[in-house]
C-alpha cells in the first residue's frame, strides 16, 4: 500500500535547503535523499500498513517519509531541534500519523511509547547505534514487544552482528544478536548515497526474534560475553575467572579453558550461561 501526503511535499533536498539545514558531525548525521532507496529500506520489515514504527534520529525525515508512504504510524525520536520544524511539516502532511518526541533515544522507553507491537526502523546515528542495538537485544521478556529491527550501521559493525564463530568479526555483538534472534545483512549502501558521504560503507541489518533457549538468564549471558570478549586475546580461564563458577562450568561442559572467546560458538555460550544460572 502506498499512502500519499494530503498536501504535496517538495523533494527532501529542497526542504533541507529551504530550512538551511546541514548534517551535524557531532550528532553522527548523514542524510539520505534517494527516495527509491528509502522506499526499499522501508519495505524490508514487510507490510507496514497500519503498523507502528519506532524511528531513531529521523533528521530531516527522509526515511520517515518512506515509512509514512508505506502506511505506518511513526513515532520518531529526534534530539536535534533544528530538524523539528521539518518533521512538524511532515506530520501535518500525513494527517498526524507521525509523532515526534524531541529527546535522546537513550533515555526513551520505546515499548511504553509504542503501547503494543511495533517495528524499529532507523538509520542509526553512528555514535549511539551499537548501544541502542544491544539494549533492544537484551530485554528479560521474550519474545520482545518489537517485531523486527531494520537498522543501518557501518558495514564493519553489520558484519560483526552476523559473523560466524571463528572469524575475526565474531564477538559479543554476534552472540547477543544470534542466540535468540535471526540476523542478516539485508542491503549494503554505498557511502556515495549519503550527504555528506561518510568515510565508510554502510549496511542494513534485519533482525527478527527467534525461539528463546530454555533456562537461560540473558543477564548472565550478557556478563559472560562482556568478560570473554572484553579480553578476547586471553584464554577463557583468564577472561572469565572473575565470574563465580565459570571455570568449573567450562570443565563440566567439556569446554577447554585454554580456548579463546572467538572460538566459542553461540550454542556453547548459551550452555555456559544456562549452567551458571542453575
Amino acid at each position: 500500500m502506498s499512502v500519499q501526503p494530503s498536501v504535496p511535499l517538495p523533494p527532501l533536498r529542497e526542504t533541507v535547503r529551504a530550512h538551511g539545514l546541514s548534517a551535524s558531525k557531532a550528532l553522527g548525521q548523514n542524510f539520505l535523499f534517494d527516495e527509491q532507496l528509502l522506499d526499499r529500506i522501508a519495505a524490508l520489515p514487510g507490510d507496514l500498513d497500519g503498523a507502528t514504527v519506532f524511528e531513531v534520529g529521523p533528521g530531516p525525515g527522509g526515511l520517515t517519509r518512506a515509512l509514512l508512504r508505506a502506511g505506518a504510524r511513526v513515532i520518531a525520536v529526534e534530539r536535534d531541534d533544528r530538524c523539528l520544524p521539518l518533521l512538524a511539516e511532515l506530520s501535518d502532511a500525513f494527517d498526524g500519523r507521525l509523532t515526534v518526541v524531541p529527546d535522546d533515544a537513550m533515555a526513551i522507553d520505546a515499548d511504553a511509547l509504542a503501547g503494543g507491537p511495533y517495528h524499529i526502523v532507523a538509520n542509526l546515528p553512528y555514535n549511539v547505534g551499537t548501544a541502542l542495538f544491544t539494549r533492544w537485544l537484551e530485554p528479560a521478556a521474550w519474545p520482545p514487544q518489537w517485531r523486527s529491527l531494520t537498522l543501518m550501521f557501518q558495514l564493519e559493525v553489520a558484519e560483526r552482528i552476523v559473523a560466524p564463530v571463528g572469524t575475526n568479526a565474531y564477538g559479543r555483538l554476534a552472540v547477543l544478536a544470534q542466540w535468540r534472534s535471526h540476523a542478516r545483512i539485508a542491503m549494503k549502501v554505498h557511502r556515495s548515497a549519503f550527504t555528506p558521504p561518510p568515510k565508510v560503507m554502510s549496511a542494513i541489518v534485519h533482525v527478527t526474534p527467534a525461539d528463546e533457549p530454555e533456562g537461560v538468564d540473558p543477564r548472565i549471558l550478557s556478563k559472560l560475553t562482556e568478560k570473554g570478549f572484553g579480553q578476547r586475546r586471553k584464554m577463557l580461564r583468564q577472561s572469565l575467572k572473575g565470574i563465580t563458577g565459570a571455570i568449573e562450568a567450562l570443565d563440566a561442559l567439556g569446554i577447554d579453558p585454554t580456548r579463546r572467546a572467538e572460538t566459542v560458538s553461540v550454542a556453547e555460550w548459551v550452555a555456559l550461561a544456562r549452567l551458571l544460572g542453575r
